[in-house]
């Protein structure tokens, strides 16, 4: 395709995207989640394209471990807010997508109601590639997702790793789960989470559950004060919910909404997505560079690997003849 006919095609390509195209969006996001080099040079364009009407949702956080209720939790939540006129779109960054090649969440069969929501779109982790990477991608589905008029973007991660983290540096409210009749305050939730979570919320707050679930979040209250206040002046709230029982779901939208509103009135908020833009810059450059340098070079990687694994020699010695092979 010439670069006119290109060109022309992309815009075209954003247009339908920007009238809520059910079929435009999806291209897009393929688009913008292929690694072909001829469509990584398309989707930047389409995502330029794009750009002026993107920044207009707001964008939430979701992550628990395995088990803290998270798909129903987003399915009765999502569908509350598309009942209140919202378009919301959900997409998953799944951490593990990156070593197996498939995605372990099911997005679509585990939110019955959301898939089947006119107003509403999900969109499963794509894999392969970093954790960085991945983001990134799901960074750009989120851009196409706002210009198609979604007005609630909501990233949830399967809580591993530095996926939480991840997830963080690309909202403007990150929720984090957690389970009633722990017997610990901080049991299910590392440091690491509860320090970088805006809200946290104690889910499955139903029938047996619920007096347990007063409990915990009180505990988790507690525990907070022992962290002291935050730079923004923010008071990280404690919510018991139920998305089986859709109990506490507009305290949690409610406290969400004051959250943005205190960023948008202390500039916070706009600071937030700027430095989340240099963040996700250097995803994309990281991975760009790695995946150019290494272009032809897999054969002598993974016979360094298999060296590794056998204990023939250790990482740091293979990593220095990789360098040296790659710098001759």
């Amino acid at each position: 395709m010439g670069h006119k006919n290109q060109t022309e095609a992309i815009k075209t390509l954003a247009q339908a995207v920007v009238a809520g195209e059910r079929r435009a969006l999806g291209r897009a996001i393929t688009l913008v989640e292929s690694r072909r080099e001829d469509h990584r040079r398309e989707a930047a364009l389409l995502i330029e394209e794009l750009r002026p009407k993107t920044g207009r949702s707001i964008r939430i956080g979701m992550t628990g471990s395995p088990g803290a209720g998270k798909s129903t939790l987003i399915d009765t939540f999502g569908s509350n807010l598309t009942a209140a006129g919202h378009k919301v779109a959900v997409l998953a960054v799944d951490p593990t997508s990156t070593r197996t090649g498939g995605s372990i969440l099911g997005d679509k069969t585990r939110m019955g109601r959301l898939a089947q929501d006119t107003n509403a779109f999900i969109r499963p982790s794509p894999t392969g590639g970093t954790l960085g990477g991945v983001a990134a991608r799901t960074r750009e589905a989120m851009l196409v997702c706002e210009a198609a008029g979604f007005d609630v973007i909501i990233v949830e991660t399967v809580g591993v790793g530095q996926s939480e983290t991840t997830v963080a540096d690309m909202v403007d409210v990150f929720v984090a789960l957690a389970l009633p009749g722990s017997g610990d305050e901080l049991q299910g939730l590392k440091k690491g989470v509860v320090e970088i979570a805006d809200i946290l919320a104690v889910n499955k707050a139903e029938g047996t559950n619920a007096a347990r679930a007063r409990e915990a979040a009180g505990d988790l209250q507690s525990a907070l004060r022992i962290l002291g206040a935050r730079p923004d002046g923010w008071v990280v709230p404690v919510l018991a919910i139920s998305g089986l029982a859709n109990e506490g779901l507009d305290e949690l939208w409610q406290t969400i909404n004051s959250f943005c509103k205190q960023g948008e009135t202390t500039g916070s908020l706009a600071a937030r997505r700027r430095r989340q833009a240099v963040i996700w810059f250097h995803a994309i450059l990281d991975e760009r560079i790695r995946e150019r340098v290494l272009a032809g070079f897999e054969d002598e990687i993974t016979r360094l690997e298999d060296t590794v694994r056998g204990g023939g020699q250790s990482a740091a010695a293979a990593a220095e003849e990789a360098m040296a092979r790659l710098l001759r």
